[in-house]
């Protein structure tokens, strides 16, 4: 156990990510808030997390849920104050957790103090913290496109030119080719880190090297120049947690991402692995290719070991719940959510846990558009109606890979609104609230609540799940995913059924007479036939 003590923090750490509006409503509004938060605290740390990665909170018109900061260094009145933001990190703290800020550094709103003075003239000291160009309305600078639909520039006729935004309309993009725009940036991130946050979460953060006269977002020519400079001034002089989220990674820049030595991160969210199950839009669904995804799993755990770190995730605020999307969200929801737990948090790297996951919680089947509240979903809806798409066909993609699926309230409790409100929730809640919640999962010795619990209590207790080097078995089985991980003390066996049929199955020699460190079906580790989705986590001394 020693040479774990050299290891940064948040090696050992596992982290759980809260999406601010929909996790707890403390005054009645429909919207979740920091007060909220600071009371669910206990639940928390009974869990056994250890930092807590927050959605924006920054002050912003909410255009895109808060991926739209007017002020970096203020909370929005949604989600309360300052003070409740400083009492958040204290109160926190008492509870031995971490607070993670969501940094939205690619663009501003372009209600924005910056891009307000960027507005009044070509002259204007806060001009060039954006990206313009000269034109002629109508006669777009090229033909990129916004992420959210639309051309990714847009006209202001009292000077003759065009910004660009690669998302939302009201997201302007950030001139990171201005250092004046980079300093102030790192001014805000040190006056952060003084109100002792944990970390931070960088979002969209590939692409703030675009250059869009050459067509280039993400992975920029200048990126990683940028990266080190941001670290250098700023992450380097605390002891934190930073996660870039970066679409366009692959296993050589994550080893730049996520060096050793400090330099850039400490991680990156990559999506290879979340994409498999698309064509080439994410509304266009497919099967999903299971030997491919295995394969890309291991690969990452190979080619980033010993030389960078892995994040582990399979939810978030921007994906569908995983339950529904990879596993049975009916008969064997429990069985499935058990499953899909164990997979991942028996690879190496930081596993994040987002809210309501540990519950097993699901997609929701809204009747109508207009239940929704994501621009994306939005204006997918509107452009693929316009284009003649069937209504039904439109809706069914929204069913499987809407944003909204992951921002249903938390379920807290059997009570009106899940116990997240006492007003009219901002979004509904998702029906089947009254069987999958918080606390008759703490009741139930057998729920996913306590095998997540489990599951992270045995990450802090081996050291094998930080060191463990991984080795896939079974690479072109259909049903089986199955890996070890092994250091010079200890043996790792990980052996999942992925599919809702029984499957053959023969243990491995040296795992015969293993202890069982965690199943989810009653009994031992089975030979021959796993049953649907099940699971089990096998160790053995060297």
């Amino acid at each position: 156990m020693a040479e774990t003590k050299t290891q940064p923090w948040w090696k050992n750490a596992v982290v759980y990510q809260i999406y601010p509006r929909s996790f707890q409503d403390s005054n009645g509004d429909g919207i979740g808030d920091i007060p909220g938060i600071i009371r669910r605290l206990p639940y928390l740390e009974e869990l056994g997390i250890d930092a807590v990665w927050l959605s924006p909170v920054c002050r912003s018109p909410q255009d895109d849920n808060g991926y739209d900061i007017s002020d970096y260094q203020d909370i929005d009145p949604m989600f309360g104050t300052l003070e409740d933001m400083e009492q958040l990190i204290a109160e926190a703290k008492k509870h031995h957790i971490r607070i993670i800020m969501d940094l939205v550094l690619n663009h501003t709103s372009d209600e924005h103090r910056w891009f307000l003075e960027a507005k009044k003239g070509k002259d204007n000291p806060y001009h060039d913290y954006y990206v313009w160009r000269d034109g002629e309305e109508g006669t777009y600078p090229n033909d990129m496109k916004a992420t959210f639909g639309g051309p990714a520039w847009e006209w202001v006729p009292e000077l003759g030119q065009y910004y660009f935004h690669q998302f939302s309309v009201k997201q302007p993009d950030l001139n990171w080719e201005n250092p004046k725009v980079r300093r102030e940036i790192y001014d805000m991130i040190l006056w952060w880190m003084e109100k002792g946050v944990g970390g931070f979460r960088l979002d969209v953060i590939d692409q703030i090297a675009k250059e869009p006269d050459r067509g280039i977002t993400n992975n920029g020519p200048r990126l990683h120049e940028f990266i080190q400079e941001m670290s250098r001034e700023t992450f380097q002089k605390g002891d934190l947690i930073t996660v870039g989220e970066a679409w366009g990674a692959n296993t050589e820049n994550a080893k730049l991402y996520s060096a050793p030595d400090g330099s850039e991160f400490s991680m990156v969210f990559q999506f290879e692995h979340m994409v498999m199950d698309q064509k080439e839009e994410k509304w266009d669904l497919a099967p999903l290719p299971f030997v491919k995804l295995k394969k890309d799993l291991a690969k990452w755990q190979t080619e980033l070991y010993g030389v960078g770190w892995n994040s582990l995730f399979l939810n978030n605020h921007d994906l569908p719940r995983i339950v529904s999307r990879w596993g049975d969200d009916g008969k064997y929801r429990k069985e499935s959510a058990k499953m899909l737990a164990t997979m991942l948090h028996g690879m190496q790297g930081t596993p994040y846990i987002y809210q309501g996951e540990e519950l097993g919680m699901t997609n929701v089947r809204f009747p109508d558009i207009t239940d929704y509240r994501d621009i994306e979903s939005l204006n997918m809806y509107k452009e693929r109606m316009d284009a003649g798409y069937k209504e039904e066909d439109v809706m069914e993609s929204i069913y499987a890979k809407g944003r909204d699926n992951a921002r249903t309230p938390m379920q807290w409790d059997a009570s009106k609104n899940a116990g997240f409100t006492e007003g009219t929730p901002w979004i509904g809640v998702n029906p089947n609230y009254t069987e999958i919640n918080a606390e008759s999962e703490k009741k139930d010795p057998d729920s996913v609540f306590h095998y997540y619990q489990k599951l992270i209590r045995l990450r802090k207790e081996y050291p094998v799940f930080l060191d463990g080097k991984f080795e896939l078995l079974l690479p072109e089985d259909g049903q089986i995913f199955a890996y070890t991980r092994t250091d010079e003390d200890a043996a790792l066996l990980v052996c999942v059924n992925f599919t809702g049929e029984d499957a053959s199955w023969s243990m491995p020699e040296e795992f015969r007479g293993a202890r069982t460190l965690i199943h989810n079906y009653p009994g031992e580790g089975p030979e021959g036939t796993l049953r649907p989705y099940e699971v089990f986590m096998l160790y053995k001394k060297k």
